[in-house]
């Protein structure tokens, strides 16, 4: 069993077995290898894309003197020049949402098939389990950055409107075959949401599940709910946050908990919050709320504005009321 360090007795809900999964020492086993390795290469790049986002800076200032001055060529030039790279890293990050894309589904393909259950999926593939968190960390730390750089819409749209006016003359527009009208028209809805990332995300999920008819639905969704309560009971467990190495790893659980309600939620036709749900929403809110405000707000809004159901009837009132 490795790093499954104790099964838990089930919740008060019935909800079934929780683990303590060892998110900092996994490592993967032979069988688990191919798999690893195809999306361990894909990860290996979130932190610079981290970075890139972090340091985008925005062409705000060059593009308000080209705006206000149309006649001034040289300001123009100058919006113009300021614009292009800028553009060439976001087409970078949307193409790193692609490559995520796949690499859910490859997580999604293993953890889910039979004859196993979620369960022994956790037990004997926990390295996958760990990626599988690994993403949805990588993906709730990008949606928040973003949502703080409106910089990054304002220049996209200006270069758009630039190229569709065709009003920069003689100038390189090599750029053009980097970002063509196809390209960017798909990163133009990339950005337009809130959370891109969990877009993606969300939508590959619902993809996996639609493409794979001959899988059952529970196979993805248990999949999704156990690893709600893993992240849940660890939080919740002092015994066992002192067991982490870092204290990045409590934010780390939080992160892949909100990520993987959200997933379960787009993906369950009743979603994440009905009381038949598989997911304790009213435990994993508190386990939230208990953290400092400064490392849960941002999670709480993506519980409140990315997940697909919390408006429904058939969702608690005290549930709405928690998120509130």
């Amino acid at each position: 069993m490795g790093n499954l360090l104790k099964v838990l007795t089930c919740t008060e809900l019935d909800q079934g077995p929780n683990f303590f999964l060892d998110f900092e020492n996994a490592q993967p086993t032979d069988c688990e290898r191919e798999v690893w390795n195809q999306v361990n290469a894909v990860l290996q790049e979130s932190e610079s894309i981290l970075s890139g986002l972090q340091a985008y800076k925005g062409a705000g200032q060059e593009i308000r003197d080209a705006i206000q001055n149309p006649n001034d060529l040289l300001l123009q030039e100058r919006a113009w020049n300021s614009v292009c790279p800028l553009v060439i890293r976001l087409k970078k990050f949307y193409g790193f949402s692609l490559k995520l894309e796949k690499a859910l589904q490859s997580l999604l393909e293993s953890l889910t098939c039979p004859p196993y259950t979620p369960t022994q999926h956790l037990e004997k593939e926990q390295a996958l389990a760990k990626q599988f968190a690994e993403i949805l960390h990588f993906t709730l730390r990008f949606d928040e950055l973003k949502m703080r750089i409106p910089a990054i819409q304002n220049d996209f749209s200006y270069y758009r409107r630039t190229i569709s006016r065709n009003r920069i003359n003689n100038m390189n527009l090599d750029i053009e075959n980097e970002v063509n009208n196809e390209m960017a028209n798909r990163m133009s809805l990339f950005y337009a949401e809130a959370t891109p990332m969990l877009k993606t995300l969300s939508t590959a999920t619902t993809n996996f599940v639609t493409e794979n008819k001959t899988l059952p639905l529970e196979n993805t969704t248990d999949c999704l709910s156990t690893m709600a309560s893993v992240c849940k009971v660890m939080l919740e467990t002092p015994e066992y946050t002192s067991r982490f190495n870092s204290e990045d790893t409590l934010l780390f659980c939080m992160r892949v908990m909100v990520g993987v309600i959200i997933l379960y939620d787009h993906v369950h036709p009743n979603g994440a919050f009905t009381k038949s749900s598989k997911i304790d929403m009213k435990g994993c809110i508190k386990v939230l709320k208990d953290q400092p405000a400064d490392n849960v707000e941002g999670l709480l809004n993506a519980l409140k504005f990315t997940t697909k159901h919390l408006n429904d009837e058939s969702t608690p009132k005290n549930i709405r009321t928690m998120l509130q």
